[in-house]
């Protein structure tokens, strides 16, 4: 029994100094390794300063004679309401913003007060069509919209759509939208600068096979704020961060100098991805992030988007870890070649490494499949380094968030996580959309469907009462 008890005695000694030595080495390298990452931490005081910057650049992107040279551009959507419960109706939706384009049939239940989606479909978008011309883009919509008609038995109705665009447009009408430029990858010809309604209607009508209604032309971001406002009427901001990032709000009337009326408020697109495209973040961008910029299909545009969204999150990490390897901080200094390739390292292993319960497990399985040879200290390093870059993005997002929740009660002369610290008298509820950019277009069309409506039985009104006063 002896000899079994030192056994194991010596077995845990061993265990416990290997145990040791792995953290001595990791705090070791950590503290190099932070020096890395040291750009990536804002303090609070920066993030206000950063949301400072922000304000100013909004300011500017509502003035009249100042929006043409701002990098926020707060777009007017002609959105001139949110939900109020009595919007009813059969819609389709279209929602082109990334790699898929979803095509949608949903109705809203006034009685249950409800969107529901009735059915959808998923079309992908080849990387050829991506980068072809304008013409072939929206044929191959208007081909993917037949195709879900047509198993819907639809084709013989004429209903009314909103067409999710998520790319950066300046609305003239609710229906008629102009692309300013690609982002996300897209870069088809004769589409910029061209009313892209005109461009979905004119494919569908070279097909001839069936037709739409009335278009309401919607940002996913404006989908987003509309979906959440039919549960809750109070929502009058939205916010996506996903492959890129982008919110909107309901700005006063007054203070939208670009469109005529003083009365009441509409929805503005700021596209605050943006921000940054004047220099005005050079002091917080890292190398890495100037490295990401400048390889982009976009170099120079959309700079805050490239520091905290999701389709370059993984990009800034893998050159992270490149550096850290080629200065024998990681891998005993060997990379591999699915490390040194770009856009190997996904975005959604940062997720997938910061799990809580898997995350270490998850992070040894992404390195093998990466053709790393790694140790634990190597694990917990990009761990940290995933963890540094997803904080910082989290905190920028607060920054920009707080800078919006901010204008509104300054707007509305109100006194009452980071976002609560940046805009402490203010209080914030956070709701999950379902499918902003589907059911929120729908919602959309929705409400410019009451509003229209309403207005047309206020000309009736009037005009009844003009013809009583002439009668008399």
């Amino acid at each position: 029994f002896k000899c079994v008890s030192l056994a194991r005695c010596h077995l845990v000694e061993k265990r416990l100094k290997s145990h040791l030595y792995i953290i001595f080495v990791y705090l070791s390298l950590s503290l190099q390794v932070k020096k890395y990452l040291k750009p990536f931490l804002l303090s609070q005081e920066k993030l206000q300063e950063i949301s400072a910057r922000l304000k100013k650049n909004m300011i500017q992107g509502l003035g009249k004679h100042t929006h043409h040279k701002a990098p926020v551009k707060m777009l007017p959507t002609f959105v001139r309401a949110t939900p109020d419960g009595t919007e009813k109706g059969d819609f389709l939706a279209l929602d082109l913003g990334g790699t898929n384009f979803r095509v949608l049939y949903v109705r809203v239940m006034e009685e249950e007060q409800k969107v529901l989606k009735m059915d959808s479909q998923i079309c992908a978008i080849p990387q050829d069509i991506m980068r072809g011309t304008g013409e072939q883009l929206f044929d191959h919509i208007a081909a993917c919209l037949a195709d879900f008609l047509d198993s819907q038995n639809l084709k013989g109705q004429t209903l009314p759509l909103g067409f999710t665009f998520s790319f950066p447009c300046e609305q003239i009408e609710i229906d008629k939208s102009i692309l300013i430029h690609w982002t996300k990858g897209f870069s088809c010809s004769e589409v910029e600068g061209k009313d892209v309604v005109k461009l979905l209607r004119d494919a569908i009508h070279r097909r001839a096979d069936y037709d739409i209604g009335s278009v309401a032309m919607v940002n996913d971001t404006v989908g987003t704020m509309m979906s959440c406002g039919y549960k809750d009427q109070s929502c009058e901001i939205g916010m996506i961060i996903g492959t890129g990032t982008n919110a909107c709000y309901m700005e006063e009337m007054k203070n939208v100098k670009r469109v005529e009326g003083e009365d009441g408020r509409m929805c503005i697109n700021t596209e605050w991805g943006g921000f940054g495209d004047d220099g005005s973040l050079e002091d917080i961008q890292t190398q890495f992030d100037v490295v990401v910029d400048k390889t982009s299909i976009n170099p120079g545009i959309h700079i805050f988007e490239k520091m905290i969204s999701g389709m370059y999150l993984g990009e800034i990490v893998r050159l992270l870890l490149v550096k850290l390897t080629e200065d024998k901080l990681l891998f005993k200094g060997k990379t591999s070649e699915a490390l040194l390739t770009p856009g190997r390292f996904e975005t959604r292993f940062i997720s997938e490494i910061e799990e809580q319960d898997r995350g270490l497990k998850n992070c040894q399985n992404i390195l093998t499949e990466l053709g790393l040879k790694w140790d634990s200290v190597d694990v917990r390093l990009v761990r940290l380094v995933c963890d540094t870059v997803s904080i910082r993005s989290a905190h920028l997002c607060a920054a920009a968030l707080a800078t919006i929740v901010n204008r509104i009660r300054e707007n509305r002369g109100h006194t009452p996580a980071m976002v609560h610290r940046l805009a402490p008298n203010c209080s914030i509820t956070f709701l999950v959309s379902e499918d902003g950019s589907g059911k929120g277009a729908a919602m959309v069309t929705a409400v410019a469907q009451r509003q229209a409506l309403s207005h047309l039985l206020e000309d009736s009104d009037s005009d009844r009462k003009e013809d009583e006063e002439e009668d008399k």
